[in-house]
């Protein structure tokens, strides 16, 4: 089997401090993993997309609607984690695009960018995504993750904090998308290594990767998804549903 096809895999755990059950919440009489899994199924450049769990309530519903399931160790302390074992059983992957389970509104466009950007561009071992904050003082909250990028679009770092330090232009707060897409061998490496300083300050995973001197190149999209954290969001989500998704482009 040719060493070129792409997989998206979607982690998902049954429990959640904040909203456990939350993949098979029903959101607009679907359950909000099934949003997710449809969303990514418009991607056209994957060759595969799988539900990685270790739950049998999400494989069971995921088999009910035809989705392909991967059963996982119940161990693992991350999705990333979870996603490096489907990888590494899986053959013939060369790039990994690691979806949160709970952002109902993903961005298929943005699935075929990261594709598109890891096949064309050899320097590229991890790719993530970014956009401008729709109201500039939620980059002030903790709970909304930033990233600043250099000139050539790799991240310098990513924070819990308002970065960069402005005194009036807000426009500059880049809101970063938890949405990844991997080199196998990048992938494996990142799962092997233990969190670094920054990574266990910030509570901020993809940290490892820049402790660890790898590049994270970040696309620069005009607009992001929300994703789904509490049943207060799963309800303010339900009226977005309706709404028509921008197309993705980046800058």
């Amino acid at each position: 089997m040719p060493m070129n096809r792409a997989v998206a895999i979607i982690p998902v755990r049954w429990s959640s401090t904040r909203f456990p059950g939350k993949p098979l919440h029903l959101i607009a009489g679907k359950q909000l993993l099934r949003h997710v899994w449809e969303r990514c199924q418009r991607a056209k450049n994957l060759d595969a997309l799988i539900i990685a769990t270790d739950d049998m309530r999400i494989a069971k519903a995921a088999f009910d609607w035809g989705a392909e399931v991967a059963l996982t160790s119940p161990r693992h302390q991350s999705g990333t984690d979870r996603v490096a074992e489907v990888t590494r059983n899986t053959k013939g992957v060369a790039f990994v695009i690691n979806i949160q389970g709970d952002e109902p509104l993903v961005d298929p466009l943005l699935i075929d960018q990261f594709v598109k950007k890891l096949r064309s561009d050899r320097n590229i071992d991890i790719i993530t995504a970014a956009h401008p904050f729709e109201n500039p003082a939620d980059a002030l909250s903790p709970h909304q993750v930033k990233v600043v990028v250099d000139l050539n679009g790799n991240a310098l770092y990513f924070s819990r904090a308002p970065i960069p330090f402005s005194r009036s232009d807000r426009s500059l707060f880049l809101r970063h998308q938890g949405i990844y897409g991997f080199r196998r061998d990048a992938l494996l490496r990142f799962v092997k290594w233990k969190p670094g300083p920054l990574e266990r300050t910030e509570s901020l995973e993809q940290l490892r990767a820049l402790e660890n001197g790898v590049n994270v190149h970040v696309l620069v999209t005009k607009h992001g998804s929300p994703g789904v954290d509490t049943p207060a969001d799963a309800e303010s989500l339900e009226r977005k549903l309706a709404r028509p998704i921008g197309r993705t482009r980046s800058r």
